[in-house]
């Protein structure tokens, strides 16, 4: 079992993911742990044209590392996320995200 997860950020290491595609630093069950996972998220608006509604599994951590997107949370705040921008939604939150400019973002789920 590895206790140490290393990558570096490679276009040509992305695969498929719900939306967009992602690069995976960790991925669920990886040493064990089903909970804890981690990578690198790519979107554009032309994979997400419309707002879409994503209820929060899990607790997630995102840092935008460049792009744009905006987070509205039921019953709550509107979170507008650029490049520097971090977040971090506890599992059960509602939520619905726009896609406003091509986006990479660090997450991770735990």
């Amino acid at each position: 079992m590895s206790q140490v997860f290393h990558a570096h950020h490679d276009d040509t290491a992305f695969e498929p993911f719900e939306l967009g595609t992602v690069q995976w630093l960790r991925r669920p069950g990886d040493n064990g742990n089903d909970k804890l996972s981690a990578g690198l998220w790519k979107v554009t608006p032309e994979e997400a044209p419309e707002p879409f509604d994503l209820p929060i599994a899990e607790d997630e951590t995102i840092y935008i590392a460049s792009g744009h997107l905006r987070i509205e949370i039921k019953d709550g705040a509107t979170l507008d996320l650029t490049a520097g921008s971090m977040a971090s939604l506890s599992a059960g939150a509602m939520t619905r995200w726009t896609v406003l400019e091509p986006t990479l973002e660090f997450f991770v789920y735990s």
